[in-house]
């Protein structure tokens, strides 16, 4: 059909210049009119042609710079005059939700040439406060320089006990997730760093990877804890955390096939968006069902293939979003994949800590080089799966190198509600005291590879959760322990109201 959305042209930009001089310390606005401009050549089409008819922009929200008006200043050093444009909330999940939106907009005939794009600076932005060029003069002016974290800091529950910040919440899924499978913590650690190992082999390969060049880390590098690699928050050691101070940016062009014929771009060079499903966990982490699953990761999967019209062996390229290795161990989970087979990568990229986690761009580039990979015949189908917050939201894209098998139009919505249907809330306990049993926990480290502070969230015998810090040496060394299992052991917890937090201990006489 016409009116059948397609992807035209794809773009992705490494600057890997930490040079603080004008001529390459750009920042994440001229990545992304890069990125635009490599995406159009990509096309094919006449780039003033193409270039003009662009009548939709949707950008990432970066965490580099923030800018008020960043669709606006991508318009006028276009020379274009959107429709449609929209910047998105912060989350891993955006671009794959943005595609979504752009293709169905597409689909519509609500535009004609749609650009998705993002891109981050933040390699250049440690090299410029370094050298005291903060805030930097030839960026563009904003009113507030603060970072992603401090503009989102809430006061609630979680940042009462100080565990808010993603390093500290993925590890409550990976010890919650390693409990369910009965698995010890070295069974579990040897799995998280072939996985990670796998996606680091992917990354060497990838001339856009920011670590491109350099010697793959190998599952024994990954797994050993050494001053390199220090445990940040049990049981992820610093190889197992997404890497985040990179320059990357990353566009996509969508189309309809009538569009692109008038373009003149072969058909070699389309790949077909077929559909997309995304939804929400509650945000609040302590709220949810268990720490073992993902609803909103089994549903967003669930639901993108079926809008697409595929089943799961119809796949032959998965990217899983991959701050952590509990991402994409969930989807294999869900999808009865294997987590660690060597001949079935779980990325096209090599993962964020090996390709480089470009704050909530990382899905744009995983788009990207699906595009890239179905157009070189390594497959017929793709699957992006994007995760945000702290596996909070997810959005999952499928993209083809042929139109749909069903002959049907692009879906007309996403599928799925806002929030996942089957997530039950427990009763919480903000002030909790009494015997406990343990849920999930993680211990955060210092620098010096010394426990700095335990984390433990469980249940009261009346049911409810609590959050609670665990600080004394005893408990501390017993939370550290990788032989004996923390989760379903009993302890105590009590509330003290001077620092308006919950305090736990093995012991009842050291609370």
């Amino acid at each position: 059909m016409s009116s059948t959305p397609v992807i035209i042209g794809v773009g992705d930009i490494k600057n890997t210049s930490t040079s603080t001089s004008l001529d390459h310390a750009y920042e994440p606005l001229d990545l992304m009119l890069q990125a635009i401009a490599s995406a159009i050549e990509d096309s094919s089409a006449s780039k003033e042609t193409l270039q003009a008819a662009i009548d939709s922009i949707d950008v990432v929200a970066n965490w580099t710079w923030p800018y008020p008006n960043v669709t606006d200043l991508l318009a006028g050093r276009l020379g274009v005059t959107p429709v449609h444009a929209f910047e998105s909330h912060h989350g891993g999940n955006a671009p794959a939700q943005l595609l979504d939106n752009a293709a169905r907009r597409v689909a519509a005939g609500e535009c004609r040439v749609a650009v998705v794009t993002g891109g981050e600076a933040l390699a250049t932005l440690a090299a410029l406060t370094a050298a005291k060029n903060f805030p930097p003069k030839h960026w563009t002016k904003v009113d507030d320089t603060s970072t992603i974290w401090e503009r989102a800091r809430r006061d609630d529950l979680g940042t009462k006990h100080s565990l808010a910040l993603p390093i500290q919440v993925y590890p409550l899924y990976e010890a919650g997730f390693r409990a369910l499978r009965k698995q010890s913590y070295q069974e579990n650690h040897e799995e998280s760093a072939q996985l990670y190992a796998n996606f680091a082999a992917v990354s060497a390969q990838n001339p856009l990877s920011w670590n491109y060049g350099k010697p793959a880390d190998t599952a024994e590098s990954i797994a050993t804890v050494t001053k390199r690699n220090r445990m940040i928050c049990s049981p992820y050691p610093l190889l197992m955390n997404a890497f985040n101070t990179v320059n990357l940016a990353a566009a996509c062009i969508v189309t309809s096939v009538e569009y692109a014929r008038q373009l003149g771009v072969p058909e070699s060079r389309w790949i077909y968006p077929l559909g997309g499903a995304g939804t929400s966990d509650t945000s609040n982490y302590w709220e949810r069902s268990n720490f073992y699953t993902s609803p909103s990761i089994a549903n967003s999967l669930d639901g993108a293939l079926k809008a697409s019209g595929l089943a799961k062996n119809d796949i032959d390229l998965y990217d899983f979003y991959s701050c952590f290795p509990i991402v994409p161990k969930l989807a294999c989970y869900h999808l009865n994949l294997p987590i660690t087979d060597k001949a079935r990568p779980l990325t096209v990229l090599g993962g964020l800590t090996s390709f480089g986690g470009a704050g909530n761009n990382y899905s744009l580039h995983a788009v990207t080089q699906i595009v890239r990979d179905l157009r070189a015949g390594k497959g017929r189908n793709g699957l992006v799966l994007a995760n945000g917050g702290v596996l909070s939201y997810h959005y999952t894209v499928c993209l083809s190198a042929s139109p749909r098998t069903d002959g049907g139009e692009y879906p007309t919505r996403n599928p799925l509600p806002e929030y996942s249907p089957d997530i039950v809330s427990p009763p919480i306990a903000a002030k909790a005291d009494g015997r406990a049993v343990i849920e999930t926990y993680t211990v955060q480290f210092q620098r010096d590879g010394s426990p700095a502070m335990g984390f433990v969230l469980g249940r009261l015998q009346s049911g409810h959760r609590f959050i609670a810090n665990v600080e004394d040496a005893v408990s501390l060394k017993e939370l550290c322990s990788t032989t004996v299992e923390a989760i379903g052991r009993v302890g105590w917890v009590k509330y003290e109201g001077e620092e308006e937090r919950n305090v736990f201990s093995f012991g009842n006489a050291q609370l």
